[in-house]
């Protein structure tokens, strides 16, 4: 077995129990759940690293349970095709990997402990959103084994931040002032090439008599294969979408290649799609991670850590001393995404409208009265069918391939907050849409971008408007005078076109 061993910065990993670890037993586990990938990966680097400290095999355990919100054969064919790629990936490294998938409900109980009960140690990715928090620790409950939990979520670690930070302006200045010491580490490109020599793992024969194997059909996720899954069959999978490592970085290479160089200036051309990365449910899922977003980046650059600016001012441009390009899409995959998990690691409302600053909440409660033109129900805005044209549009482009462009996103927000019965309302509809629809959608970006429509990480805004108050104001109107939509309505409004003035 080879001797080097990665080296996991230990700010990066928390010990979720007080179990000791158990050298005696038969492999290390490393139970993936957030970071679905076999590179780039700081948890995974954890478990090699264990398995080579304690002269282990490693156990490679990715499940798929029915219990997490929006269950489709959308979010789920997307997370099994990565499981496919990972399991051709492990056969190829000779290293043993476990694809379970739940068929009934709570089906997996009990599954955890029985692996871990074989394990020297457990090693898990860590995350603060969803129901992750709480399955990290149901899982340290379970084991009798050491659990570790680790982040690989972002360039600065979670933990470096002492709360929880309330503008993208503060988060940035942090970053600038923190993340340099941090900017040298990265995750291996291939850590199972250091167990390619090792002695290999296997599933014991009792748990997989009970927990067998996920089928074929499953990891390749055909359709009679997810339809006898007890899940959502209303939400198709999107044609031409493929979940996994190789198709996310695909689409960034395509990009990087395209669209990159224009980024700061053309991201919000609604219609050039090399003008986006549409690397948003490659994050989401663990297929792809920041790191290796980042390496990728820097390719064929003369850049290194020591050429960041000297001071932290929280300037959007100027601090990697990159090209514009890459600077303009730094700030979205560091800042903001990593805006949007820590406020998830220091708050547990991040889904709900209390999590709004006072300003925000108070100007909206004044207008909560206020007389609107247009009221709509859930079902309608699911179904498209309000009286705008483009906002109908950017509906169908959501439900049809799991995104909405950017800007758009942030005027299909805005009008559900203009024509919900409360703003309240308007936060449970825009949930419950990019959730159930949203291949990002439960995601701490997704909830930073739906209550961003509704005052968080913003500024009050003049003049004062009835139903927003000082919430930051966006029209259809003011969207068709910035850019061409005709071609989008074409693609996802059938055709339609909103009148001159809406509203």
């Amino acid at each position: 077995m080879a001797s080097a061993r990665p080296d996991v910065p230990r700010i990066r990993i928390r010990e979720i129990n007080d179990a000791p670890v158990a050298p005696e037993r038969d492999y290390v586990l490393y139970w993936m759940t957030a970071a679905r990938r076999l590179v780039h990966s700081f948890a995974l680097d954890r478990a090699v690293g264990l398995a080579l400290e304690l002269g282990k095999p490693l156990l490679v355990f990715e499940p798929l349970r029915l219990g997490y919100p929006h269950a489709s054969d959308r979010m789920h064919a997307f997370i099994l095709q990565g499981m496919a790629e990972n399991a051709e990936a492990a056969k190829r490294r000779g290293v043993a990997y476990f694809p379970y998938v739940e068929s009934d409900t709570d089906a997996d109980k009990g599954l955890l402990a029985a692996l871990g009960s074989h394990a020297a140690a457990v090693v898990t990715d860590d995350h603060p959103g969803i129901f992750y928090p709480h399955l990290i620790q149901a899982g340290g409950r379970a084991l009798d084994v050491r659990l570790e939990a680790v982040d690989g979520i972002g360039l600065l670690p979670m933990a470096v931040p002492a709360t929880d930070l309330r503008r993208a302006y503060d988060f940035r200045r942090l970053l600038q002032r923190e993340l340099p010491e941090h900017l040298h580490d990265r995750p291996l490109a291939d850590p199972l090439a250091l167990l390619s020599d090792g002695p290999k793992a296997s599933v014991p024969k009792a748990i997989l008599e009970s927990w067998p194997r996920a089928s074929a059909a499953l990891l390749r996720a055909e359709t009679s294969a997810l339809a006898a899954l007890p899940i959502d069959h209303d939400v198709p999978a999107v044609a031409g979408r493929v979940g996994g490592t190789t198709a996310g970085m695909q689409s960034f290479d395509r990009f990087r290649k395209e669209g990159l160089a224009t980024y700061g200036e053309r991201r919000n051309d609604i219609l050039d799609e090399a003008n986006t990365s549409r690397l948003s449910p490659y994050l989401h899922f663990g297929h792809v991670g920041t790191h290796q977003v980042f390496d990728a980046l820097l390719e064929g650059l003369d850049w290194s850590p020591a050429d960041v600016a000297k001071t932290a001012k929280g300037a959007r441009e100027g601090w990697w001393n990159l090209p514009a390009g890459i600077e303009a899409f730094l700030d979205q995959v560091v800042t903001w995404r990593e805006l949007g998990f820590n406020f998830n690691r220091y708050r547990d409302d991040a889904d709900r409208f209390s999590s709004l600053p006072g300003w925000a909440k108070d100007s909206l409660a004044q207008h909560a009265e206020d007389e609107r033109e247009h009221v709509y129900t859930r079902r309608q805005f699911e179904a498209a069918t309000t009286h705008d044209p483009l906002w109908n549009a950017a509906q169908r482009e959501l439900v049809e391939t799991g995104s909405i462009h950017n800007y758009l996103r942030m005027l299909w927000g805005k009008k559900i907050l203009h024509w919900s019965k409360s703003p309240q309302d308007a936060a449970k509809t825009m949930i419950y849409l990019n959730d159930r629809y949203g291949l990002d959608g439960r995601d701490p970006n997704s909830y930073s971008g739906i209550f961003w429509v509704l005052g968080r990480y913003d500024r009050a805004w003049g003049p004062e408007r009835p139903i927003f108050g000082k919430i930051r104001y966006m029209t259809s109107d003011s969207t068709r005078r910035k850019m061409n939509v005709k071609p989008y309505l074409e693609r996802y409004g059938k055709g339609t076109e909103p009148s001159a003035t809406l509203f």
